[in-house]
């Protein structure tokens, strides 16, 4: 079943026509990867699934995306309720300056949640849905800043599927993280698909290979292909495709 339909969208940025025509149907409860060359538009892309780009004051967007049958660039469209609904991890860990149990708490507050017994016990399924809550249950009450670089990844992911999101983008989730624990956010990956779609946009090829189930490759603002993962990795139909995953794209 198709979580997300692309239909025919355009980015400008300024003058900058970054996103050339894109179509894509990403399926429900997979995980997709999007690859391609640095400035090829992936973040761009990827900003537009839940409408980060509208707060860049020249971005143009035209076409469509439909989530769950709704065009969520329709004017009617509350941005807010959008965003509870897709999630968003970015590229380096972006805790609130407040404690472990407070970055959690705070989205949920915010979401209209006042019961604090409701409160405790949503905070401590999103930190053991984040494989977190045996590192931090002794100290909820601590700064953020206190985790490591990768718990406060994980940490940033409970407080995403907190307030219950259909969708995860992630933007480059691992790439100020070190092996052991890029190792840890790939296996949380793979157990929060069975209940989230996700998009990760990834430069790690390797990356892309072992965590999606579906991959598209764009280049210069263009989708030059899309397909399982398995067969954009041994079979791609398109050369550039073959040429970027080996390595030899110039």
């Amino acid at each position: 079943m198709v979580k997300i339909e692309v239909k025919d969208l355009k980015v400008w940025l300024g003058k900058n026509f970054v996103i050339k025509g894109i179509n894509l149907d990403i399926p429900e409860n997979t995980v997709t990867a999007i690859i391609g060359p640095s400035g090829c538009g992936k973040s761009t892309f990827l900003r537009c699934i839940n409408r980060m780009n509208d707060l860049i004051p020249d971005a143009r967007i035209e076409g469509e995306i439909i989530i769950d049958n709704n065009n969520i660039y329709n004017q009617e469209v509350n941005v807010f309720d959008l965003r509870r609904e897709v999630g968003m991890v970015f590229q380096k860990p972006n805790p609130f300056p407040k404690s472990i149990y407070e970055n959690i708490a705070y989205g949920l507050k915010i979401h209209g949640i006042k019961d604090k017994n409701k409160i405790s016990e949503i905070v401590e399924k999103s930190l053991r849905d984040a494989n977190l809550w045996d590192e931090v249950k002794d100290k909820l009450f601590e700064s953020a800043f206190s985790l490591s670089g990768g718990q406060q990844q994980r940490l940033c992911i409970a407080r995403a599927i907190a307030i219950k999101p259909e969708v995860i983008l992630m933007d480059e989730p691992a790439s100020a993280l070190d092996p052991i624990a890029t190792n840890s956010l790939e296996r949380l990956i793979e157990e929060l698909r069975k209940n989230y779609t996700i998009v990760i946009v990834t430069h790690n090829i390797q990356q892309a290979a072992r965590v999606s189930e579906f991959t598209a490759f764009l280049y210069l603002g263009e989708l030059v292909e899309f397909n399982r993962t398995e067969k954009i990795f041994t079979m791609p139909k398109d050369k550039r495709t073959e040429e970027y995953i080996s390595g030899r794209f110039s």
